[in-house]
């Protein structure tokens, strides 16, 4: 497991973590203007512009907080999985819900489990471990190394869903500037939020065990 004092990045060893990251998300960004464009699928071309917005924020945090080279892959794909799950479009033989024949209406197990559920779910669990790796750096002046207290993932969880509650204001939105979407309503957004918690609890919960695995150690000097 990863030190708890976080260091902003710089030089190379900053620049070997987040670029093969960046180049990543670019060229799939890239691929989904394109593919949205040629659809005219406007909803995405704003999904895309927030996902744009928000690598900058990410590379803001990442100079702050030093995040994992695990964390912004993990956060690169979902971006990924994201995109895939608008602008891909399924077999017309595959169970979907609505008419709209994309990933993200893709039923799993029918009428049970969709890929945007899981997506949810996977998405704000990353978040969920990159707001405790953010609590962790601001936290990490203290003598001994920065433990995964119970309080403390509670604090992670609800930065976690908080996050997730800013994405449904953002799917509003796009429901308020964008004709036809495939957003969903009110029951389609209680089930993301249920997806956000579920995901929110496995990463506390594997921060929780991968943190008590590991013995307590001082900083430097001490």
């Amino acid at each position: 497991m990863e030190s708890s004092k976080s260091e902003p990045f710089s030089g190379k060893e900053g620049a070997d973590r987040v670029w093969p990251v960046a180049l990543f998300t670019s060229v799939y960004l890239v691929g989904a203007l394109i593919t949205a464009v040629q659809v005219s699928n406007y909803e995405f071309l704003l999904y895309i512009g927030v996902v744009v917005v928000m690598m900058g924020v990410v590379w803001v945090v990442h100079g702050r907080v030093a995040l994992t080279s695990g964390a912004l892959w993990c956060l690169s794909i979902w971006g990924l999985a994201h995109m895939a799950g608008g602008l891909v479009i399924v077999p017309e033989s595959w169970p979907v819900m609505g008419t709209n024949r994309v990933l993200y209406s893709l039923w799993l197990i029918p009428d049970r489990l969709k890929y945007d559920h899981v997506v949810h779910a996977y998405g704000f669990g990353v978040t969920t471990w990159v707001c405790w790796q953010g609590i962790r750096a601001a936290l990490g002046g203290r003598p001994q190394r920065v433990r995964a207290t119970p309080g403390l993932m509670v604090l992670s969880a609800a930065a976690g869903l908080g996050f997730g509650a800013l994405n449904e204001v953002i799917e509003f939105a796009a429901t308020l500037l964008v004709p036809e979407t495939n957003v969903g309503g009110y029951l389609n957004t209680g089930w993301d939020l249920v997806a956000n918690l579920f995901g929110a609890t496995v990463a506390v919960t594997a921060i929780w065990i991968s943190d008590r695995s590991t013995p307590p150690e001082e900083t430097e000097g001490e």
